[in-house]
């Protein structure tokens, strides 16, 4: 039996301070109130929905935020973020969608009658709440916010139910037909991977869902959407039925009714719900009268950064400005895209800046026109469509497109089946911001005289052989009655890519893409290119690092004067500090660090100072906003401090600094490709460095990782555990003296938590340093040998678990023997004594005045046969102590 100690300690808290405990009473006072959640299962005709409700402060009313998940996710996947919106003075739910999580139903794709219809009760249920603030009898004050599947309901919610008075999407689509059907072409692997995903919520749900669909393996979707999927999948071309359907449950069939102001997150890095998908949303909402914001982030469904910290802070600033009714909040810009700064030499991470504008620009602002040479090239459709040429790959190394930028990419064209056209080598840089187009005609050798072509544009280098495709996207277009010839505009896809002096574009046009459908019987096309590739360049956007105004130069004694300034300070930012020979055993050492974001008000993290030595275990801790992934993004060089230094083996870290090579991470998980075995895809990885294979130490990494016969076989059959470890090897690969986790047993369940703390623990023991950051503190208190611990953004405690655990007025009072009741009701009621109660090991006996030598004395005297006491505290009681109860 494990006693579990934080409600009665927070009522010892309570009497403590009225005995007068003042000194606790003015510390407590600083603290933010602690997080109430109440988990309740609503039935919504004959549905059970599993919801959560998030409060904090006092009893006055405040606005309500209700918080959607993605596809395949639950209510625990948002809880984090829930409760942070409490912490900002908000009344939080959340809950699992149909067919989803803990809750009942069947997958409809936010059907109105159904998913959208489950939403508006929900607001119904928040008219009713006393903490809830309203604007009229049964009209809460309510924003919507959430990711993809989420995303959606936000803008559904919107269009459905007049009360919602503000949202916030992200990365989510319009028309869901356009999607996963663009120009007339079948997104098939996404489209698996959606109904996969619902297939495994059916087999491990409790909820029975249509049997003729679970047979056919379509898991907890509907019947109408299993027959659509299959339909369309089978004959690899959608109809009209199926767009109809998907439309129908689509934000853009309400899009005239959405009036509300909206905050827009798209990713870039996104093949699934594009750019464009974000600009139809931006373009109808602002038609619509409605005040629309939207921010263009580095990752997306494909993987990369999502920049989840900053996107959560201005959702909440957002709806402090409409919810709140704060005229003062700063919402942001108009308009902001997220540009790669520079990569971390080992993680592969990029570094972000931001560029602005104070209005959206759209995906056609200020086009540019580059003249493309080729003669008419024709070209196969293979039988069977195979082998296919390769684009986006859904989360391909963890977002390897957004390093597109850098030179860096994975993209493959199979010789016989495309056409190329290249422009000349670029005289000058040029930004493309929006959608590219271009003119071209098709001609068709196919018996229905159609065609199914793939279309992107390459970043061509100066050799003329590296090329990256920016972000790793394609345009797929469908082209009928071909077989006399036909001309097309080809609209390519939206991105934000720099093409560097000395570079070309080089537009491609190939019979097939993995990531797509292709006709299986073998055909001819022949291409020729009818004008110029078109680009924009939206020139009103600022970016971070800016170029100096030109009134500067004009006035030749300041320009002087300015000039000077600027070759010192860039001297200083750029040349590193020298080494500290004092340092180069030490694997960490964090002084004076500081960082506030631009626009913030607060900092993420303020004069963070602590040490790591060789061979430990550190446990990075704190609630969320503590500043964790902050503090650990600027150790990896990913973003820059304000104030303060990083050293690592007496190195001061800077991007691109060469002692990274000795530190290895893992953050916000791995992407693999599912067709590859495990030892193939840490191969693909290593390659992608650039760095010799000698040093890889894959075998090592292997090891210690320990994944078995598992690593022959292709990664789509691991489990999320096999998947969880093999990404711990890939961070692992080289075997670097400092590695870094960031959450690595998210989504494991306790065997596969258990198995990741032996490998941390085996990769510590040979001499390495291990930090990991994690909100699971028994593990933590199991695997770790040191602490951190942070709140807002500041150094609470550091030092040895077992200093951090062992300092509490809480002792451990070992038996030999067993004790009955009534003498356990006696050691509780001695003198000095708060209660006593059976543990592990023991007693667990809790002092209220008393000392440990007055208690073994009482404890001779009444004949308990103890063999020791010390103190006892678990990691838990010790951190909420720590943080004010903050996290609870």
């Amino acid at each position: 039996m494990r006693l579990r100690l934080p409600r009665w300690a927070a009522v010892t808290a309570v009497l403590a301070v009225l005995a007068g405990a003042g000194t606790w009473t003015a510390v407590a006072s600083d603290e933010p109130p602690p997080v109430h959640r109440a988990d309740k299962a609503l039935d919504i005709d004959g549905v059970r929905l599993d919801t959560s409700y998030f409060t904090s402060g006092g009893d006055g009313r405040r606005p309500a935020v209700l918080l959607g998940h993605g596809f395949g996710g639950s209510k625990n996947d948002v809880r984090a973020q829930a409760e942070q919106l409490a912490r900002d003075g908000y009344a939080v739910l959340t809950w699992s969608a149909r067919g989803f999580g803990d809750s009942t139903g069947e997958i409809g794709l936010n059907d109105p009658d159904h998913e959208v219809a489950d939403v508006r009760k929900l607001i119904d249920w928040l008219a009713d709440r006393p903490e809830v603030l309203l604007d009229k009898a049964g009209d809460p004050r309510v924003g919507v916010t959430g990711a993809s599947y989420g995303g959606a309901i936000s803008l559904l919610a919107a269009g459905h139910d007049p009360r919602v008075d503000a949202i916030a999407p992200q990365i989510t689509y319009w028309n869901l037909a356009d999607a996963l059907f663009p120009n007339g072409v079948f997104k098939k692997l996404w489209a698996g991977i959606f109904f996969s995903a619902g297939d495994q919520r059916g087999a491990t749900g409790n909820a029975a869902g249509n049997a003729d669909a679970k047979a056919a393996g379509c898991g907890r979707f509907t019947a109408e959407l299993c027959s659509l999927y299959q339909r369309v999948a089978v004959g690899g071309k959608p109809d009209a039925a199926a767009r109809a359907l998907l439309e129908a449950r689509s934000p853009s069939a309400v899009g005239a009714d959405i009036k509300v102001p909206a905050l827009i997150v798209q990713g870039q890095s996104d093949s699934l719900f594009t750019l464009a998908q974000s600009d139809a949303m931006a373009r109808t909402l602002t038609a619509n009268g409605a005040p629309v914001a939207v921010d263009w982030i580095a990752g997306g469904h494909d993987g990369g950064d999502r920049e989840t910290e900053r996107v959560e802070q201005r959702i909440s600033t957002w709806f402090d400005r409409w919810l709140k009714r704060d005229t003062s909040a700063d919402t942001g810009p108009a308009f902001r895209v997220s540009r790669t700064g520079g990569v971390d030499s080992t993680d592969g991470q990029a570094t972000l800046r931001a560029a602005t504008a104070d209005r959206y620009p759209g995906l056609t602002a200020a086009t540019e026109s580059f003249a493309l040479a080729g003669p008419p090239q024709t070209f196969a459709n293979p039988a069977g469509a195979a082998p296919p040429a390769i684009s986006a790959v859904p989360g391909l190394g963890g977002g390897l497109s957004g390093l597109s930028s850098l030179g860096v990419g994975l993209s493959l064209d199979f010789p016989g089946q495309y056409a190329r056209f290249d422009a000349k080598p670029q005289t000058g840089a040029v930004r493309i911001t929006g959608t590219p187009t271009v003119r071209v005609k098709v001609t068709s050798t196919a018996a229905d005289g159609s065609a199914v072509l793939f279309a992107k544009v390459y970043d061509v280098g100066p050799d003329g052989r590296q090329q990256v495709l920016p972000s790793q996207l394609v345009t797929p277009v469908r082209v009928e009655d071909a077989k006399a010839g036909r001309s097309v505009t080809l609209t390519l896809p939206a991105i934000d890519h720099e093409v560097e002096a000395g570079h070309r574009l080089r537009l491609v046009l190939a019979a097939t893409d993995l990531g797509y459908a292709s006709p299986t019987v073998p055909a001819g096309y022949t291409v020729a290119v009818e004008g110029p590739l078109t680009v924009p360049t939206a020139p009103g956007l600022d970016t971070q690092a800016a170029a100096l105004p030109w009134w500067v130069w004009g006035l030749p004694l300041l320009g002087l004067a300015v000039a000077a300034a600027l070759l010192l300070t860039a001297r200083r930012r750029t040349t590193a500090p020298a080494p500290d020979p004092e340092l180069t055993s030490v694997p960490l050492q964090i002084t004076g660090l500081s960082k506030k974001y631009a626009g913030g008000d607060r900092y993420s993290v303020k004069d963070l100072s602590f040490r790591v030595e060789q061979g430990q275990v550190l446990g990075l801790l704190g609630p969320n906003g503590a500043g964790k992934t902050t503090t650990l993004r600027m150790l990896m060089g990913l973003i820059r401090p304000d104030e303060g230094e990083i050293r690592v083996f007496g190195q001061a870290i800077r991007p691109g600094a060469p002692v990274l090579s000795r530190v290895g991470s893992f953050v916000e998980g791995a992407g693999f490709l599912p067709h590859l075995s495990g030892r193939e895809n840490l191969d693909l990885y290593w390659k992608a460095t650039g760095r010799p294979a000698e040093d890889a130490h894959v075998d090592d990494a292997l090891r210690i990782a320990n994944l078995g016969s598992a690593l022959e076989r292709a990664v789509r059959t691991y489990s999320q555990g096999m998947r969880q470890r093999l990404a711990i090897a890939q961070a692992m690969l080289g075997l670097p003296d400092l590695l870094i986790l960031d959450e690595p047993t998210n989504g494991l369940d306790p065997p596969q938590i258990r198995e990741m703390r032996e490998v941390m623990i085996r990769y510590a023991a040979e001499g390495r340093t291990v930090i990991v950051s994690s909100h699971l503190l028994a593990e933590v208190e199991q695997s770790c040998t040191h602490l951190v611990v942070m709140d807002r953004g500041q150094l609470v405690q550091a030092g040895p678990v077992a200093e951090i655990t062992g300092s509490g007025d809480t002792l451990l009072v070992t038996l030999d023997g067993d004790v009955d009741d009534p003498l356990v009701e006696k050691i509780g009621a001695l003198p000095g004594v708060g209660s006593a109660a059976r543990a592990d090991g023991g007693l667990l006996v809790r002092l209220d005045g008393g000392d440990a030598t007055a208690l073994i004395g009482d404890l001779v005297r009444l004949d308990v046969p103890l063999t020791g006491v010390g103190p006892h505290r678990r990691l838990e009681d010790a951190f909420l102590t720590l943080i004010g109860g903050g996290a609870a």
